[in-house]
């Protein structure tokens, strides 16, 4: 009995024991360097041709950062954080400081102080959450993404192949129809071929090269083309970030609607546009033709369902979008005007800049 009393004041000693003091670990979804958000932090990164000037617009406040300029820009694109500015042989990169991170179930969202990272040679970048791929000249440079997050440029490889889209863990070359590692070791075929491939789109269906004979579409089934009407070559393919409904110009007859949920490729009598964008599935096609008239089409019906005069003339204007508003630069304003698509293509705001936005590219999406 005496000895149970003993053993049962042991182990109550035992629990009453100070426990050690907890490691402090950073909350889910922890960056360093930056805030994290409840809403999505979207971005415009604007520049002047003709100075190089960059700036990166912030929706939600309306402030404006300046970048300065290293010479003239021909054109812009971007990855949904950063944008590349080209410049002659090579892509000056700005960091917007707007992202969303996709945790499949959940999205977190991101902001931090815009910067200039600095410049790669190169003619376009595609990126994804650990590699950016910057094609040019035959073959590509392989960046770390997690050191360009963090202002460094760190060559992690480089491969003889041009383009090369970073998916799936994986790099695809259409052009040759090579699948590559992350390191450019082999990893097998796409199985399908794809002359003269444009520029490659990412959706929540696979990614989609513009090939000469019809769309590529890579999924996780496989690959397969989506033959275009007669006589169709379109341009380069334009949509919302993930979705599945890409939109591309089609010369003097129009527009091409590319489903890849449905694996279809509509044209839309339209007539000549200068630039396009898809808001999505339900959701209407947005053209802007050379007298700078705003239209929207319903994919589905072709008909038109508004038109807004925007500009004096469309120029180099583009057409950006997310999930609620689009965004169209006019270079003659010095200008940006924020357009409710589900509304009439209602003008929301009007961004006044004081300095040509000549390219425009969308960020935080």
């Amino acid at each position: 009995m005496r000895f149970w009393i003993a053993a049962a004041a042991l182990a109550l000693s035992g629990c009453a024991a100070p426990e050690a003091a907890p490691v402090d670990e950073p909350p889910h979804g922890y960056v360093e360097g930056a805030e994290e958000t409840a809403e999505p932090q979207h971005r415009l990164v604007l520049a002047d041709a003709g100075t190089g000037a960059a700036h990166v617009l912030d929706l939600a406040t309306g402030q404006v950062t300046g970048l300065g300029g290293t010479g003239p820009v021909e054109s812009a694109h971007g990855d949904g954080r950063f944008a590349y500015l080209r410049q002659g042989g090579g892509l000056r990169i700005v960091d917007s400081g707007g992202w969303t991170v996709d945790h499949g179930d959940h999205l977190h969202y991101y902001r931090a102080t815009p910067r200039d990272v600095g410049a790669v040679p190169g003619r376009r970048a595609y990126g994804d959450s650990a590699v950016t791929a910057v094609s040019g000249d035959g073959g590509t440079l392989l960046l770390d993404r997690a050191r360009l997050e963090r202002g460094e440029i760190a060559r992690t490889a480089a491969i003889p192949y041009d383009p090369v889209l970073p998916h799936g863990e994986r790099l695809l070359v259409p052009a040759n129809g090579t699948v590559v590692t992350r390191t450019g070791a082999p990893a097998g075929r796409i199985g399908r071929s794809c002359p003269e491939p444009g520029d490659g789109v990412v959706t929540r269906r696979g990614a989609v090269f513009g090939c000469a004979d019809g769309a590529l579409l890579v999924g996780r089934d496989g690959a397969e083309k989506i033959p275009y009407p007669d006589g169709v070559r379109p341009g380069a393919f334009h949509g919302r970030p993930g979705s599945t409904v890409l939109a591309a110009t089609a010369g003097e007859r129009g527009v091409l609607v590319l489903d890849v949920t449905e694996k279809t490729a509509e044209l839309l009598d339209t007539g000549p546009v200068t630039a396009v964008n898809a808001a999505g599935p339900g959701a209407p096609v947005l053209a802007l033709t050379a007298d700078g008239v705003l239209h929207a089409w319903d994919p589905e019906s072709g008909e038109r369902l508004a038109r807004t005069s925007l500009l004096p003339a469309a120029g180099s204007s583009v057409i950006q979008l997310d999930t609620a508003r689009a965004y169209v630069n006019d270079p003659a304003a010095k200008a940006v005007h924020e357009i409710d698509y589900n509304d009439g293509l209602r003008r929301a705001r009007t961004f006044d800049l004081g300095f040509t936005p000549t390219h425009m590219v969308e960020t935080g999406r």
